[in-house]
């Protein structure tokens, strides 16, 4: 059983919200479930993060990283494979693929690599420096116990 979600009240109240409703009515979405090639997100620090895809048979020339605004898109495809010979069992899947991931605001790939057949992509959170917190001077009054300057009034010259 499906349960739908309906996001049109916050919509009245929100605003500026319409990436997260937008993401939350995806996620709800029922999809087709592939956990072809499989893969790891693992969490370095405050701000890094690694995916790490097997993706044994693959060639860097085979991979492609499209890195759009808070998506990341990994395709594979095998590009002339030759055979060798008659196949009795081929259990090593080469089948294309593409796997998506939703990435936060300010999240970029800082770098990929390919080593034993494990893809590690390196994610680095770079929130600029208008949007990081900032400590605010707080100003004080003169205390109350000092005298204010006063001025005299001159006598009215008639």
């Amino acid at each position: 059983m499906r349960t739908t979600l309906d996001f049109s009240p916050l919509f009245r109240t929100g605003i500026g919200f319409d990436r997260l409703f937008d993401v939350l009515d995806s996620a709800s979405r029922v999809q087709a479930f592939d956990n072809w090639p499989p893969y790891d997100i693992v969490k370095k620090g405050d701000d890094t993060y690694q995916i790490v895809m097997a993706v044994a048979g693959f060639t860097a020339d085979d991979l492609t990283l499209t890195d759009r605004p808070n998506l990341l898109v990994v395709a594979g495809s095998k590009k002339g494979a030759a055979s060798e010979g008659t196949y009795l069992h081929k259990g090593i899947a080469e089948r294309e693929f593409e796997r998506r991931f939703e990435l936060a605001d300010h999240v970029k790939v800082a770098g990929a690599a390919l080593v034993n057949g494990l893809l590690t992509i390196e994610l680095q959170r770079e929130v600029p420096e208008a949007l990081k917190p900032r400590r605010i001077e707080i100003r004080t009054e003169p205390e109350q116990g000092t005298p204010a300057q006063r001025q005299i009034e001159a006598p009215k010259a008639a």
